[in-house]
C-alpha cells in the first residue's frame, strides 16, 4: 500500500536531517548525461542499479520508479535545468518508514566529462535514519557502479 510523503521542496536538500551525498566522473560530456537523467526516464532501468522499471509521467513533470525487490515511488521532478540541474521529490511509496525523500543530481563540466553529484535528502524516524547511515557504503557503491554503467551506455551511442 502507498503512503504520501510529506512534500518538500529544493531546500530541502539544505534542512533535510540525513543527507547523502555522493560524486563520480564519467567521460560523456553534460548534455548527454542530463539527457540520460531527464529525458531518458524509461531508460534508468538500462544502468541504474536496483531500477527494473521506471517512466515519465505528467508529462515529463513525474516519474513512477520500480525498484528490484517491489519498492516502488511515485515522483514529483522539482528542478530540470538542461546539462546542470535534475531533482525530484518522492510523493508516495511502499518503502517503509521515510517521511520525505529527495533526490538532487548536479551536473559540472569536468575534464572534458562530467562531474556528478547525487544527493539523497531524507527524513523519517531515527531507526530509518540509523539504518539509511549503515546503508551508506551500499549506496555509495550502487552509485559508483551505476556511473560507470550510464557512462558505458552513453559512449556506446
Amino acid at each position: 500500500m502507498a503512503r504520501r510523503l510529506r512534500p518538500v521542496e529544493l531546500d530541502f536538500a539544505v534542512s533535510a536531517p540525513l543527507r547523502l551525498v555522493f560524486t563520480a566522473e564519467v567521460t560523456a560530456s553534460p548534455e548527454a548525461v542530463y539527457a540520460a537523467l531527464a529525458d531518458d526516464v524509461a531508460g534508468w532501468s538500462r544502468w541504474f542499479t536496483g531500477v527494473a522499471r521506471s517512466a515519465p509521467t505528467h508529462g515529463g513533470g513525474g516519474r513512477e520508479v520500480w525498484l528490484t525487490g517491489g519498492t516502488r515511488f511515485s515522483e514529483t521532478v522539482l528542478a530540470a535545468e538542461p546539462d546542470v540541474h535534475y531533482a525530484y521529490r518522492v510523493d508516495t511509496t511502499n518503502a517503509p518508514g521515510i517521511r520525505a525523500l529527495l533526490e538532487d543530481w548536479r551536473l559540472t563540466p569536468a575534464d572534458g566529462g562530467t562531474r556528478l553529484r547525487w544527493m539523497f535528502a531524507a527524513d523519517g524516524p531515527a531507526p530509518f535514519r540509523f539504518l539509511l547511515t549503515l546503508a551508506r557504503p551500499g549506496l555509495g557503491r550502487a552509485f559508483r557502479q551505476s556511473a560507470r554503467a550510464l557512462d558505458r551506455r552513453l559512449a556506446g551511442t
